[in-house]
């Protein structure tokens, strides 16, 4: 045990206060994307939010690179794959979703959040746009309760015995989508209850792993980008993820293979290939929602509901934010 006089290490301190600083990044973007909340433009409140995003890097204290953002730099002005942002500092790799929930933001809908991670260089999955097939449950619980080649009744069931629970409390998070039909009816069938998200799945990945959401499982196909994000998260609170790529064409298996060399682009991916060493994540609420609470508008200023954790500590901070309008500066002094 250390000495409680011994200096604390600069290290732990910068660890502590860039996970301050993303929360600033994320409020920016959010606050920039609600002024476009149920406007019915999802481009526009995306392009605020990007816009936000990239001008509060400017501040932070990182040498940092994007390998999860907006596409490839001939399809995105700002925070493209490769981009280098931050004010310098320590090389971090960053990942990006600056509104997750473009659709939920415009129709003024649940879970539309704004979201960064980051980590120690070359600890990201380089996701390429694809799907990702994916099963999440939360902490302490056995390795391996639920497994993504299993079935879902099986899953159920096990997690419902480790849980000491019956699987008709368990609550099962997923996507609103054709493709998951069948695993929601035989999830309702083995007498589980269903929460279903029309977008947004990083929110509810993170929510199977916090008790005050009251969802017990994801699971489903959903962005592979937003896959590796959620697994920031995940590694933050020690929940358990199982994951695989999922490809439509050749083209796409060559271009995982390319983005991470030597590797086998059908494996199962564990938490730990998605998201390694150490880790923070930070996440603002838009739009009220399962994770987090929406941003609250008043005549002279605005409230916003974060979250911010760090893999290091395991510690989780929600943050209240009160931006006064009159004093407010939106760019970079």
């Amino acid at each position: 045990m250390s000495d409680a006089n011994e200096p604390i290490p600069s290290f732990v301190v910068s660890d502590r206060n860039l996970a301050l600083e993303l929360v600033r990044v994320t409020e920016a973007a959010a606050l920039a994307s609600a002024h476009w909340t149920g406007r019915g433009k999802k481009n526009d409140a995306d392009g605020a939010a990007v816009e936000a995003m990239r001008t509060a890097f400017d501040t932070v204290a990182i040498d940092g690179t994007v390998v999860i953002g907006e596409g490839e730099m001939d399809e995105a002005p700002m925070l493209y794959i490769g981009e280098k942002v931050g004010s310098g500092g320590p090389e971090m790799d960053i990942a990006v979703d600056p509104l997750e929930g473009t659709n939920l933001c415009a129709k003024d809908m649940p879970n539309a959040i704004t979201v960064v991670a980051l980590a120690e260089r070359g600890n990201f999955l380089h996701a390429p746009d694809v799907y990702m097939d994916k099963i999440i449950v939360g902490a302490g619980l056995p390795d391996g309760v639920v497994d993504l080649d299993s079935s879902i009744e099986n899953n159920l069931r096990n997690l419902a015995k480790a849980k000491g629970k019956a699987v008709r409390d368990l609550v099962l998070c997923t996507l609103e989508r054709d493709r998951h039909e069948e695993m929601i009816a035989k999830a309702r069938e083995a007498g589980a209850r269903v929460r279903l998200l029309t977008d947004g799945d990083v929110a509810g990945a993170i929510a199977a792993c916090l008790d005050t959401s009251q969802v017990d499982i994801y699971v489903g196909s959903g962005g592979a980008p937003e896959g590796v994000l959620a697994a920031a998260a995940i590694r933050c609170v020690n929940g358990q993820m199982q994951s695989r790529l999922l490809f439509e064409d050749d083209s796409q298996r060559e271009r995982a293979k390319t983005m991470n060399p030597g590797k086998n682009p059908d494996r199962k991916l564990g938490l730990h290939d998605l998201a390694a060493g150490s880790v923070l994540f930070s996440a603002t609420g838009v739009t009220s929602g399962t994770l987090l609470k929406g941003i609250h508008h008043y005549p002279n200023h605005a409230v916003t509901h974060s979250l911010v954790m760090r893999s290091k500590s395991g510690t989780v901070r929600f943050v209240e934010g009160y931006h006064n309008f009159k004093t407010k500066t939106w760019t970079p002094q």
